[in-house]
């Protein structure tokens, strides 16, 4: 064959076969374009907007990034629905999810006589188990309702010591709600008094967890006060309650504003139950103005009996006027009586008396008279069994012609007596005088509604008591003594170390500083001497210098710990008080120290004030 015929052929053919597969490619992007068109259209109705849609030929790729695997997903079916789901291609994007926040955990404890109710929600992880049978042993009971449920979170950092408060709160409180979590404890309480209730929230604010908010709520049933009693007196230091009850919270502001008109600073007036009549506070409140109009005496309720006493000095005729007014202006329910009494004969009243006695350190003296041997057999059995046996000391003398009554009423000065940590009762006729100190904040008002209530209306009570918060049990507030032992006690074991030749506390000394501050927060109305000491190295006059001013650094350090309860005195004493030989290494580590010493009123009174950092004398005040 020739060339000629076959090259048109050969040419044609390759034209065809071009022009077909542009007619291909045609096709192919005309199908591209129209199966992306009709997808991103379809995913814009359903609203999948953030889709990107590429076509790659017959398939169609969907990229972009989805909130979610399940809005993924629903993108991808949303596709299929326009083109074959073969020819979607899934390259989509998830968001990055935060982490699921933990549930809030928590648990309501309830106690009462039933026993113990768990309502809450725990992290699983926790040894819930072991949690219970802590609670049982605290709780001492065998019945624990559990209605705890769980959530698989990790345990929150503050979680245990949150469940160990509640733990001691249970052992504590016999009826309580406790509510715990992580971040807050609620405990609301009963007590049964107001002396259990104080205790309760000093053992609670003892024990609770420094980095956890606690509120505690402990309240008390009013007691029943009986007798009940007020007594209000003006003397030469001026108006005053001996005692005060009020039965509603009306009544008693009725008579705290009473008071304060009066010239009572901080009057106080307890709430309880008992009153004889409804109109008591009204009743209180005229008493208190007539003795206000007689300028001095007092006014004793004792339930309903009320005893208007004037002092020798009182006008007859004015006394005679206050009384007259005073029973008729009294609510019917109430009975007055009233004593005027005469000028003290020192000579022949004082020497007629019963005196008991009751030192710091607990014996107990009686003296003046008693009426037989009875009575004597009585009233000293009685202080025995009030003081203890072998602290008593009788010098009591038996005479006849004594008072009604009177072997009575030095049983009641012996009760009286029991009620202070030391003071002493003085019965004469007509008159029984308390003085002493106690650490029973109430002991005022106790004494008087005792005296009230044993002696009968006629008598007249001379009470001058003293509260001192170091003697009250509730406080356990510790002795100088126990503050400058622990404070010993604390350095002695780990010492407050300085730098060579610095007059600043090493850090290392931190933990340290941080214990004397704790064993020293209850500590009160006491003076402490911070000495410093040094060894012998260095010239003596240097020595004493360095070692005031690290005394000095001491006391700061302290005072920037809130140790305020103390009045701290820095005192360097150089080389001058070794306690161990300068010549060895390990004397002289002995002799560098830090020392704490009580200072007495003698003591303070005859020393000269120390020398500050800069030399200047000075003293913490």
């Amino acid at each position: 064959m020739r060339l000629s015929s076959v090259v048109p052929t050969l040419i044609a053919f390759i034209c065809a076969a071009i022009i077909a597969l542009f007619g291909a490619t045609l096709s192919a992007r005309a199908i591209e374009t129209l199966s992306q068109s009709a997808v991103s259209q379809q995913l814009k109705l359903e609203g999948y907007e953030w889709v990107e849609v590429q076509a790659d030929g017959l398939q169609v790729v969907l990229t972009g990034t989805a909130p979610d695997e399940t809005t993924q997903l629903a993108a991808q079916r949303a596709a299929g629905h326009v083109v074959d789901p073969a020819r979607v291609i899934n390259v989509m994007d998830i968001e990055t999810q935060d982490a699921i926040v933990a549930p809030r955990f928590s648990i309501e404890i309830l106690r009462n006589d039933e026993g113990i109710s768990l309502i809450g929600l725990v992290p699983t992880a926790w040894d819930r188990d072991a949690f219970l049978d802590d609670l049982m042993s605290a709780g001492s009971t065998g019945s624990i309702a559990d209605l705890l449920e769980h959530a698989d979170y990790s345990v929150p950092e503050t979680w245990d010591a949150a469940m160990d408060f509640g733990l001691e709160a249970i052992k504590l409180l016999p009826r309580a709600k406790i509510s715990l979590s992580a971040e807050n404890i609620t405990v609301t309480g009963l007590a049964d008094s107001e002396d259990q209730k104080r205790r309760f929230e000093r053992a609670l604010d003892d024990k609770k967890p420094s980095d956890i908010a606690v509120a505690i709520n402990i309240s008390a049933p009013r007691p029943i006060i009986t007798p009940f009693t007020a007594r209000f007196l003006i003397d030469e230091t001026g108006p005053q309650f001996d005692a005060c009850s009020a039965e509603t919270e009306q009544g008693q502001a009725r008579i705290l504003a009473a008071a304060r008109a009066a010239g009572i600073t901080d009057p106080v007036c307890a709430l309880g139950l008992g009153s004889p009549s409804s109109q008591w506070a009204r009743a209180v409140e005229t008493g208190m103005r007539a003795v206000q109009e007689l300028g001095s005496g007092s006014i004793t309720f004792s339930d309903n009996e009320v005893s208007l006493v004037g002092t020798p000095d009182t006008s007859a005729s004015l006394f005679d006027k206050v009384a007259g007014e005073l029973e008729a202006d009294l609510p019917a329910a109430f009975t007055l009586h009233t004593t005027l009494p005469a000028p003290v004969n020192d000579e022949s009243t004082d020497a007629v008396q019963f005196v008991a006695l009751r030192s710091p350190e607990g014996q107990v003296q009686l003296r003046g008279r008693i009426g037989d041997e009875r009575s004597q057999t009585a009233v000293e059995a009685y202080a025995r069994a009030a003081f203890g046996a072998n602290t008593i000391y009788s010098a009591l003398r038996q005479v006849e012609g004594l008072p009604n009554g009177w072997s009575v009423h030095a049983l009641a000065a012996i009760e009286a007596l029991a009620t202070l940590d030391n003071g002493s009762v003085t019965m004469v006729p007509g008159t029984v005088r308390v003085r002493g100190r106690t650490g029973d904040a109430a002991a005022k008002s106790n004494i008087t509604r005792l005296l009230a209530d044993k002696l009968g209306s006629e008598q007249t009570f001379d009470i001058e008591v003293e509260y001192v918060r170091q003697l009250d049990p509730v406080l356990d507030l510790p002795s100088a003594e126990e503050c400058v032992s622990r404070a010993n006690e604390i350095i002695q074991a780990s010492k407050i170390v300085f730098a060579p030749g610095s007059t600043e506390v090493d850090e290392s000394s931190t933990d340290t500083l941080d214990r004397l501050a704790k064993a020293l927060e209850k500590c009160e109305d006491m003076e402490i001497e911070i000495g410093a000491h040094s060894d012998s190295q260095g010239g003596e006059e240097m020595n004493l210098q360095l070692s005031q001013a690290r005394a000095g650094s001491v006391l700061n350090a302290l005072i920037s710990r809130r140790v305020v309860g103390v009045d701290f005195t820095a005192k360097g004493y150089g080389e001058t008080q070794p306690i161990a030989d300068n010549d060895t290494e390990e004397g002289r580590e002995a002799n560098r120290r830090i020392e704490f010493k009580l200072i007495d009123e003698t003591e303070a009174e005859t020393e000269t004030a120390p020398v500050d950092n800069n030399g200047d004398e000075t003293e913490n005040e």
